[in-house]
């Protein structure tokens, strides 16, 4: 049984990966609260209203399992960064042509980084809370990624991210055991940087930089790991099977993997692994404005079973829906569902 907060799921689960597609009039409301024509309360008002729209178009695709859609956070994670105190902001020293991953700004440290005013999520999570009765997901950056803007100058070794890693670990470990305390009862934490994005941290040290991120956390703990997805661009190279069988030490119940826009490559590690752990298969390609269907999703399923047992088989997408544009956002989960759907049946004998 897949249970959540006293909820049975059933087979199959249904879930987005995090972020979910905004409205394009929230880009003209962060502008105009850039230029002053905005106040904070104008902010604050378009933000909670996207969140809506995320909610709702999720419980009306039928997913099992809601996000706030990290409506509230810029790709996800600047917002957090910013929040951190003893660091100081550089501008991005590109700005022209295509926006990418050297667009984006970043900090360098001024002391020991601290997070006095959490990182957000409580706010976020009593939020969308009130919204809806479904089973909800809480998603958060881990501490590779967070470090993956910050650039070590004072108050840490010059030459050695870990003081600065283990650093943000506890500082995401405070937030997620408040979460618990508010309620929640399913967290993600989101490290596409495992794959080699910061300063090629060793397996079996990420690892570890995990375990003391949800040391004490008790919830249910999923660990997404992608390959980056800033503007639809992947950052990293695309292979799972340097990071296993090590990074099943990680006390996650539940890996989220990108399987969708690598046309299901590497689906078979997870039987070679012969492991008990849930994978959430991506089965919708979050990269590509291709819609899938029903049946190209049903097709991935049927795949991913003949490696995953069904009980732990969790369909979702490759990642965020963050660049990607809302209508077609809202389509693919639609076909999330609906695959997920004949695949039950025939499971069910139907």
């Amino acid at each position: 049984m897949n249970d959540i907060n006293g909820n049975d799921l059933g087979l199959l689960p249904t879930q987005g990966v995090g972020s979910y597609a905004s409205p394009g009039w929230l880009s003209s409301a962060k502008r105009a609260f850039k230029t002053g024509e905005a106040g904070p309360a104008d902010l604050e008002e378009a933000i909670q209203d996207a969140v809506r729209i995320a909610v709702t178009d999720q419980e009306e695709a039928g997913l099992d399992i809601l996000t706030d859609g990290e409506i509230g956070r810029q790709r996800f994670l600047w917002n957090v960064v910013e929040r951190f105190e003893g660091l100081k902001l550089i501008p991005p020293a590109r700005k022209l042509g295509m926006i990418s991953y050297d667009s984006a700004p970043h900090f360098e440290t001024l002391t020991k980084v601290s997070a006095p005013s959490g990182l957000g999520l409580i706010d976020e999570y009593r939020f969308v809370r009130t919204l809806s009765a479904r089973p909800l997901k809480i998603c958060c950056p881990g501490p590779l990624t967070l470090a993956l803007p910050i650039t070590i100058r004072d108050a840490y070794p010059r030459n050695d991210i870990l003081p600065l890693l283990y650093d943000l670990a506890d500082l995401v470990n405070a937030e997620l055991r408040q979460l618990v305390a508010e309620g929640a009862t399913f967290i993600q934490i989101d490290e596409p940087s495992a794959t080699g994005g910061t300063r090629d941290v060793p397996v079996n040290e990420v690892v570890k930089i995990f375990n003391r991120t949800v040391e004490g956390v008790e919830a249910k703990i999923a660990l997404h790991i992608c390959f980056g997805n800033n503007q639809g661009r992947p950052g990293m190279k695309r292979s799972y099977r340097p990071l296993f069988p090590a990074m099943l030490d990680a006390k996650a119940d539940q890996f989220s993997l990108e399987f969708a826009n690598r046309e299901m490559s590497e689906i078979g590690l997870w039987q070679e692994l012969a492991t008990e752990r849930e994978l959430a298969v991506g089965v919708i390609d979050v990269k590509s404005m291709y819609l899938e269907t029903a049946q190209d999703v049903a097709e991935r399923l049927r795949l991913a079973l003949k490696h995953v047992a069904p009980n732990r088989l969790w369909p979702t997408c490759d990642c965020g829906f963050s660049a990607t544009p809302r209508s077609l956002a809202r389509a693919k989960l639609q076909a999330l569902v609906e695959g997920t759907g004949i695949v039950r049946r025939e499971l069910a004998g139907g």
